[in-house]
């Protein structure tokens, strides 16, 4: 089995003082109670990181709750409410859809949802899990929210349900499938982010060395997918995913903070009041 490459960081090729775009995170689970012992360290290391904001997912009722109070102190933090496809219960997800119709005005996508073959291999469960994802896919097209999408082995049909259920505003949050996969969504106008877990991992190096610059956002996944497997991942470590995409694509951290931003800011609007504070 051929090893995956360690990307080390280095200083901006530019110049280790040259300004970057501010950067935003935009998959990280700040709701998650592995933060709640110092979660406003974790925020003031983001901000110093040049982390100007984090799309805050959650993968319950209880989480998007959750997110929808953490925003009202940290303002950094843009919430989103959804179900993991874990979470195989019609029920429950009628009861988060309605939900997030009520707060939709708050939210600034429906996430984290999506398809997982790696935890779900029942074919009558990964039925109703499509079903569920169905749902949340139409609901993104009629309040016109993005959708933050959960893929795991499972890339391939996530993007060609996307495709028939019409959606337009997509992220697809570490994809895990071979860059050929990712094309279709590519030409669906979709994007891509890539976790800081790219510096130890051979599949997202190529994936991002296939992917267009302008497909690509930038992710933590925080609390979990750590540059450092085993430790307590934070969204300051999004400079690590910078610097891996820059390194990869041979071109400054500044240029492609630049071009990232501008593909966050096509996908979220409301990330701009963060980025002109």
């Amino acid at each position: 089995m051929m090893r995956a490459k360690q990307i080390r960081v280095r200083p901006d090729s530019a110049g280790a003082d040259v300004p970057l775009s501010p950067l935003i995170d935009c998959h990280a689970h700040l709701a998650d109670t592995a933060f709640d012992g110092d979660r406003h360290d974790v925020l003031r290391r983001a901000r110093a990181a040049g982390v100007a904001g984090v799309i805050a997912v959650g993968e319950t009722l209880a989480e998007a709750r959750r997110n929808l109070s953490l925003a009202e102190v940290h303002r950094e933090l843009l919430p989103t409410a959804g179900l993991f496809p874990t979470h195989i219960d019609l029920d429950e997800a009628s009861r988060v859809e309605e939900w997030i119709r009520s707060h939709c005005n708050r939210l600034v996508a429906i996430g984290e949802v999506g398809l997982d073959h790696w935890k779900v291999q029942d074919p009558s469960e990964r039925e109703v899990q499509a079903e569920i994802f169905r749902r949340f896919t139409r609901l993104s097209v009629e309040l016109d929210l993005p959708l933050n999408v959960h893929s795991r082995s499972a890339g391939a049909r996530a993007i060609s349900l996307l495709i028939e259920q019409g959606a337009r505003r997509v992220q697809l949050h570490a994809f895990d499938g071979r860059p050929a996969r990712a094309m279709a969504a590519v030409e669906a106008g979709f994007l891509f982010s890539i976790p800081a877990s790219i510096v130890r991992s051979r599949q997202k190096q190529k994936l991002v060395r296939r992917l267009p610059l302008e497909r690509l956002l930038l992710e933590t996944d925080s609390p979990v997918l750590s540059p450092d497997p085993g430790k307590r991942n934070e969204p300051a470590q999004l400079r690590l995913a910078l610097a891996a995409v820059a390194e990869i694509k041979e071109k400054s951290e500044a240029y492609v903070a630049e071009i990232v931003l501008a593909n966050t800011l096509s996908l979220y609007p409301a990330v701009d009041r963060l980025v002109q504070s």
